[in-house]
């Protein structure tokens, strides 16, 4: 199985790459993994609801061109389906048994997604009804990745 990570922006705080990094070691005895960072924005303060929509725009073009046609695609959305770690590692297994060998998580940026990124989506996963800096983000989406490939493997992992 593929992975790869789609998101808008760098990782600014050396702890999180730190932990994205260690994470992104274990996981590689499950998948290949590939993260993927698009530019963002910059977002003027004070900007307006049109303004803030291209610029959501404008990420989403960036995002587009980096999807594999071939990807099951899962968007990180506050409006989409909270799952517990199994049912995320159950989803997980079943999109690899239907013959899809890669899936795209896509985090999005301050501003959250575009339509056509969310039009884009296979399934739409929210980790909490909260808003979390989308740095943040990157290390829990990887840590659940992890934590399902240990219960799909039956290895411990503690709760």
């Amino acid at each position: 199985m593929k992975i790869t990570i789609l998101t808008v922006g760098k990782i600014k705080e050396k702890y999180f790459t730190m932990a994205i990094d260690e994470y992104s070691k274990r996981l590689s005895r499950y998948v290949k993994l590939d993260i993927v960072e698009v530019p963002d924005e910059k977002t003027p303060d004070g900007a307006s609801e049109t303004e803030e929509e291209n610029i959501r725009v404008k990420e989403g073009e960036k995002i587009l061109k980096n999807i594999k046609d071939d990807s099951y695609v899962i968007t990180l959305e506050i409006e989409g389906k909270q799952l517990d770690s199994v049912e995320l590692a159950e989803k997980i297994n079943k999109i690899g048994v239907s013959g899809k060998g890669h899936i795209t998580f896509i985090i999005g940026g301050s501003l959250g997604l575009s339509k056509e990124i969310k039009d884009r989506a296979d399934y739409k996963l929210s980790f909490s009804r909260m808003t979390f800096p989308h740095q943040l983000m990157r290390v829990v989406l990887l840590e659940q990745i992890y934590r399902s490939y240990r219960i799909l493997n039956n290895e411990p992992y503690h709760k």
